[in-house]
């Protein structure tokens, strides 16, 4: 499989993170870059995934029952 396309860009963060971005990145043996794209899709992922906050969902679940037909509706 081929390489995917890489682009460049340009961001700032902290200097702590960076530094401790470097010293893993090189403990590991690997380029910064890796890491990057390693935490990018992490964060990705973890995004998707996301499920409502459970305080959200607390409130939801103690209208439910008074509010169940309005709740249907809005979902159509």
């Amino acid at each position: 499989m081929a390489d995917p396309i890489r682009e460049k860009f340009a961001t700032q963060v902290r200097s702590e993170t960076l530094a401790t971005l470097r010293s893993l990145a090189k403990s590991e043996g690997r380029q910064l870059q890796a890491l990057v794209d390693e935490a990018l899709s992490d964060l990705i992922d973890k995004r998707k995934r996301a499920r409502p906050r459970a305080h959200v969902m607390a409130a939801y679940e103690a209208t439910h029952e008074k509010y169940a037909e309005l709740y249907a509706k809005l979902a159509e």
